[in-house]
């Protein structure tokens, strides 16, 4: 009979609660956000990641699974949110007849001026962030333990 070997590695009793109060605040977090945008712009935070990684690409339009790696999505998701915004007129899809999947997604100028407005109302609400006061050091310090975390 073949028995694994199962590698141990101590974890410290503040791991487990730390890792889920991070996901538990950035959750919370989001949802703020999410808030803000769709009280004001009707979106929401994902869909404004989206639009935002769209604006910023260089090319045309996007790929699917290059919007999905940007916003942390599932190709799958990032289709079924890119639907409502392209019937809304601030996404357009440029389709590959061959290949469906090698539609590309690309922002229009009605998603320009969303992104642009949902931008102030979302730069309003993080304005009113602890982290918004964060000095240099500390603020370099936060953003090390985050990439760790990754």
């Amino acid at each position: 009979m073949y028995h694994a070997h199962m590698k141990t590695n101590t974890t410290a009793n503040h791991t487990e609660p730390a890792v889920l109060e991070f996901l538990d605040t950035a959750a919370g977090l989001e949802r703020r956000l999410d808030r803000a945008l769709s009280g004001t712009k009707g979106i929401s935070f994902s869909e404004y990641r989206l639009l935002k990684a769209l604006s910023a690409s260089e090319r045309a339009g996007v790929p699917r699974i290059d919007l999905a790696a940007a916003v942390g999505l599932t190709p799958s998701a990032v289709t079924r949110a890119l639907k409502p915004l392209e019937k809304l007129g601030y996404v357009t899809t440029l389709r590959n007849e061959r290949d469906a999947r090698q539609s590309l997604a690309a922002i229009t100028p009605a998603g320009t001026g969303l992104l642009k407005d949902a931008r102030v109302i979302l730069q309003d609400d993080l304005s009113a962030l602890p982290l918004n006061h964060l000095g240099r050091q500390k603020l370099a310090e936060f953003l090390q333990r985050l990439q760790e975390l990754r």
